[in-house]
């Protein structure tokens, strides 16, 4: 069956409407193509998952993660299930986003760039690529 599925659509729409103060920030930052000309879009249905941000070009997702983020199988599970259908994954802080919004979107234009090694995981940032992470899309 072609075309959106309503309760799908309906939790994307309700997600966007409960952005945090990260989240609006970033996505004043990212909306209508002002990160270097990339497209990204909020919530997108990925699965049984909805992306908090993600770039279809690129096939990256960005996340935006508070504290009850942190150490959680949860999203560990999400992001295995993401990179297995093709994304790669990349999380920040809330913190981080807003106190250092200009080092998140340098870090999030290298991604879309592919500039970014494989594999990061540190107390600030997390980044799984997926197997076709900085191929050269046409």
């Amino acid at each position: 069956m072609r075309g959106p599925r309503i309760e799908t659509t309906k939790r994307a729409r309700r997600l966007r409407q409960s952005d945090n103060d990260a989240e609006s920030a970033l996505w004043a930052e990212l909306r209508g193509h002002r990160l270097n000309g990339y497209k990204f879009v909020r919530q997108l249905p990925i699965g049984s998952y909805f992306a908090d941000f993600s770039c279809r070009e690129c096939q990256l997702v960005v996340e935006i993660d508070g504290s009850q983020h942190a150490d959680n199988e949860y999203d560990r599970a999400r992001d295995r299930f993401m990179v297995s259908k093709g994304w790669s994954v990349l999380r920040f802080w809330n913190v981080d986003v807003l106190k250092m919004r200009e080092d998140v979107l340098e870090t999030i234009l290298a991604a879309v760039e592919g500039r970014l090694d494989r594999h990061i995981e540190a107390h600030d940032l997390r980044f799984f690529a997926a197997e076709s992470y900085g191929e050269t899309r046409l």
